[in-house]
């Protein structure tokens, strides 16, 4: 049975950290890239950041470069999403994507709220 389940979400203030992670099973996870996507309150889902399988190369979006940081450990079957300097605006649930040719996976989400 596949599965993703994200955890590390919460409230935190503007300017502090989280890192989210993303626990996969069911499928072999080294052949998988790997997204963060988040969607807030009356937005559509938008990509975050990406981290291929094989060679672990990475890509952001433009609004979390020099703050977010991807990364991946294929031996625990683990993706992560450090997030530093968070900003009000990056409220909102993130979800954990894995996708190999056809096969297209998604977590159920973790609520991140940066609030004072």
């Amino acid at each position: 049975q596949v599965q993703l389940v994200e955890s590390g979400g919460g409230l935190v203030q503007p300017g502090g950290s989280l890192r989210l992670s993303c626990l996969a099973s069911g499928f072999t996870f080294r052949r998988y890239t790997m997204t963060w996507y988040r969607q807030a309150p009356g937005k559509e889902r938008e990509l975050v950041a990406d981290i291929s399988g094989p060679s672990g190369n990475t890509d952001y979006a433009d609004f979390v470069k020099g703050r977010f940081t991807i990364s991946r450990d294929n031996d625990k079957n683990t993706a992560y999403l450090q997030m530093n300097n968070l900003k009000p605006e990056d409220t909102a649930v993130y979800y954990c994507n894995a996708n190999w040719l056809s096969n297209d996976y998604w977590g159920q989400g973790t609520q991140v709220t940066v609030s004072s």
